[in-house]
């Protein structure tokens, strides 16, 4: 008869874990990175799942009972073999690839067309793209690199600039010619205007810097830059293009840029990395790979035979 298997509260094994080994909720509220009101609801809820006291609790402090000393002794080990287990599995999984944190416009519109170069140069190095839209922190992840736009102040990396944005108006040749063309940035009130969510304030931005007198808030809005371009092509109307990114798109003519006005942004892509820890051999060669693409001086190896 097979044995039943115990449905085990892993959270508050591991709170209690930690906190017996430290015998404080307070420094192990600290290597958790929770509050220590956390620590002590965790381990009441162990308690109560055993049917024991491990702690006694007073006005301002809490003691291991001697049930919970030798349970602390006896679980303590089994969570160090499994995180190192688990650290293992991470660096054998990972020892070949490159962990990409980059937007999803930014892959798919500028780095992706750009990639064999890397794979044909690299074979032996994947990359994986994490293409989470949030603010970039490497702590707590496993990420190796990340094509990010910003103004360069990301906490514990360094950067590479890539190249600074500019933005113009974009939109299809047979969408131009359906409104009667552009021929002033004024004119672009005859248009449906393009909105991304993340760029909401592109249209705005772009106004003021072109001293143009619009409603900027009227126009349809979409979930990503990604969706915003492609409907620009598609011919639904006028959006705000960011022109390092869609470079191929206007050159092949899939958009085009009827008032050719350049306006920066004052923010730029840049390549960045984590301080806190070693840079692989295989960051090293994405991320020169990454500055080869845009005429940058390479930051690791200086010969581009590697």
């Amino acid at each position: 008869m097979q044995r039943r298997r115990i449905n085990l509260p892993l959270n508050p094994l591991r709170s209690f874990a930690v906190a017996s080994r430290h015998k404080t909720f307070t420094a192990a509220a600290q290597e958790l990175g929770v509050s220590q009101v956390a620590i002590s609801r965790q381990i009441s809820i162990l308690e109560d799942f055993l049917d024991v006291s491990l702690f006694e609790r007073g006005v301002r402090s809490a003691k291991l009972t001697e049930v919970g000393r030798a349970f602390g002794l006896e679980i303590a080990g089994l969570f160090d073999d499994l995180e190192r287990a688990t650290q293992r599995m991470i660096s054998h999984e990972t020892e070949g690839t490159v962990s990409l944190r980059v937007h999803p416009t930014v892959a798919h519109h500028w780095l992706m067309p750009k990639l064999r170069d890397f794979t044909s140069r690299h074979p032996d190095i994947r990359v994986r793209f994490d293409t989470k839209v949030e603010p970039l922190d490497f702590r707590g992840t496993h990420l190796d690199v990340a094509l990010q736009l910003g103004t360069g102040d990301w906490r514990d990396a360094r950067m590479r600039k890539l190249w600074d944005e500019e933005v113009d108006v974009v939109c299809s040749q047979a969408y131009l010619e359906s409104i009667g063309g552009l021929a002033s940035p004024q004119d672009v009130i005859k248009g449906e205007l393009l909105h991304s969510r993340y760029r909401r304030r592109a249209w705005e931005f772009w106004a003021r810097a072109v001293k143009v007198d619009m409603d900027f808030n009227t126009g349809t809005d979409f979930d990503t830059s990604l969706l915003t371009f492609s409907a620009a092509q598609q011919g639904l109307g006028l959006t705000i293009g960011q022109l390092g990114l869609l470079d191929d798109v206007i050159a092949e003519r899939r958009l085009v840029r009827p008032l050719d006005m350049r306006v920066p942004t004052g923010a730029a892509f840049y390549v960045i990395w984590p301080t806190t820890v070693s840079v692989s051999v295989k960051t090293k060669r994405f991320i020169d790979w990454l500055l080869d693409q845009v005429g940058q001086p390479r930051e690791f190896f200086k010969s581009r035979t590697t």
